[in-house]
């Protein structure tokens, strides 16, 4: 089952290692004028939701935001996500990590560990933009065939007005119910093998519920 992770030395380790390869992909990309990009831990950088299952390797769970593409249409997914990837795999290779893996919902780095903690760790990387109707994931379809390969974008649903939702529930003291209501909604989906509710969702979920329950 899910669990917070308590270890402050190793969190904080984990957080600087792994930020620090995001961050010199938002820079690199942002350099080639294609498209401008920033990054935040799910839940917009919210803080104290890294999750780790039973003492399994940790994914720290990365969202790169497309606010605008430059010399590419927002709908052409199979560009956008190759782009992506091969940026990725550039940045990681520099700091001698190896490739990515590429799955339907986000790209896996290899798992990498500290000498002084037994816990290993990875970042998944998920591709996501807003619009007025709110956030969308980007899917790669994997077919068998890759030039049939499907790309598209997948809405977050009730995901309109969001970033206003999380204020108020900040403002109001409430993310320590965040916090229960997240790790309740990991585990269930864990228990019933639902692999279609990413991080990013479950936290969606959340937000939405805290926000009904305490703001209507």
């Amino acid at each position: 089952m899910y669990h917070y992770i308590e270890d402050k030395e190793f969190l904080k380790a984990m957080r600087r290692e792994c930020s620090d390869i995001i961050n010199q992909l938002v820079q690199h990309i942002n350099s080639e004028d294609i498209m401008k990009v920033e990054a935040h831990l799910v839940g917009s950088g919210a803080k104290h939701l890294e999750t780790q299952n039973a003492d399994e390797p940790v994914d720290l769970d990365y969202n790169l935001n497309i606010l605008e593409t430059h010399k590419c249409s927002i709908n052409n997914g199979r560009y956008i996500q190759e782009y992506v990837r091969k940026s990725f795999n550039y940045i990681l290779n520099r700091n001698d990590w190896g490739d990515c893996k590429d799955s339907t919902s986000v790209f896996s780095t290899e798992y990498r560990y500290f000498d002084d903690f037994d816990t290993s760790f990875k970042i998944d990387l998920a591709i996501v933009t807003e619009d007025t109707n709110g956030w969308y994931r980007g899917i790669h379809k994997k077919t068998g065939f890759v030039q049939k390969d499907e790309y598209y974008w997948v809405p977050a649903p009730q995901s309109k007005g969001l970033d206003k939702r999380v204020d108020a529930i900040k403002k109001n003291r409430l993310w320590q119910e965040v916090r229960k209501v997240y790790l309740k909604k990991k585990n269930m989906y864990l228990v019933r093998n639902d692999y279609d509710h990413p991080s990013f969702v479950c936290y969606i979920e959340t937000i939405n519920e805290i926000w009904y329950s305490n703001f209507r």
